[in-house]
């Protein structure tokens, strides 16, 4: 297993407990289901500290350590239970050597939608491990699975948000075993299928990198080097209807509060 990863409980700092749920939701017995503390603080590491990995190293990932990752995945939510996801689990040296070298041939097409000096530093960024990583994994979805599904008459495309519920599981799941994850997205589907097979009804959702990380950077690598920053949670948060960011003194006035209150917590942990 490769060394304890250092984490700083105070990076995101729980200010509740069951007995603050409690008195909030007015009951005078335990929330049924509650996670107890500690195991909280294991579900919100998981979600603040995983990162999408570049650079792994060499030792193979255990495969009962795979399997639970997997079958993690696997128990996503989708709508009408339709499950539209299949894993294709790669470790053969040449077909990851042609997903690199599409990859590469992409990666180049991207950089002309740059200009310089945007162009350069997109091309000095390491955007995939594919070689390196002991496993790649090609998360697809299957729109045909279930014939007529509960809930999807409305939104067809919700296979493909289901699908992306799978890999966030897989994600976290992966962060908890001390297993970095990687998306790679600079690939066209087309070439991508038939490196691997893939029917053409087949969506190509995620295709991830995961092996056990050189380090789990404390920030994300396009935020760390300038290409991207965090929005602030209080433009992106609408009150009732869209474009409502500020309420006033009504319902959502404690809601606001308290997430500003986190944010600082946070701001503080970090």
């Amino acid at each position: 297993m490769p060394e304890t990863q250092r984490y700083k409980p105070e990076v995101y700092p729980m200010n509740y407990s069951t007995t603050d749920s409690r008195e909030t939701m007015g009951a005078t017995s335990p929330l049924p289901q509650i996670f107890p503390e500690e195991e909280r603080q294991g579900v919100y590491r998981a979600i603040y500290s995983r990162r999408d990995i570049r650079h792994f190293r060499s030792q193979p990932l255990p495969e009962q350590t795979l399997a639970r990752i997997i079958r993690a995945a696997h128990h996503g939510p989708s709508v009408g239970f339709m499950q539209p996801w299949n894993f294709i689990v790669i470790k053969d040296l040449s077909v990851r050597q042609q997903v690199k070298d599409l990859f590469h041939r992409e990666r180049q097409a991207a950089a002309c939608f740059f200009d310089e000096p945007q162009r350069s530093h997109y091309l000095s960024l390491k955007l995939e491990g594919i070689v390196e990583a002991p496993i790649n994994l090609c998360v697809t979805c299957d729109p045909t699975r279930g014939n007529i599904v509960l809930g999807r008459n409305s939104i067809p495309e919700t296979d493909v948000y289901s699908t992306c519920c799978a890999v966030e599981n897989l994600w976290l799941a992966a962060r908890s075993e001390g297993v970095g994850v990687g998306w790679v997205s600079i690939l066209k589907q087309p070439q991508l299928r038939k490196i691997l097979g893939i029917p053409l009804h087949i969506i190509p959702v995620a295709y991830l990198c995961l092996g056990y990380p050189a380090e789990f950077p404390e920030r994300p690598l396009l935020e760390k080097v300038g290409w991207r920053h965090r929005l602030p949670l209080e433009q992106v948060v609408h009150f009732d209807n869209w474009g409502s960011t500020s309420p006033g003194l009504g319902a959502w006035l404690g809601l606001r509060e308290a997430l500003k209150e986190e944010g600082n917590l946070r701001k503080e942990g970090t």
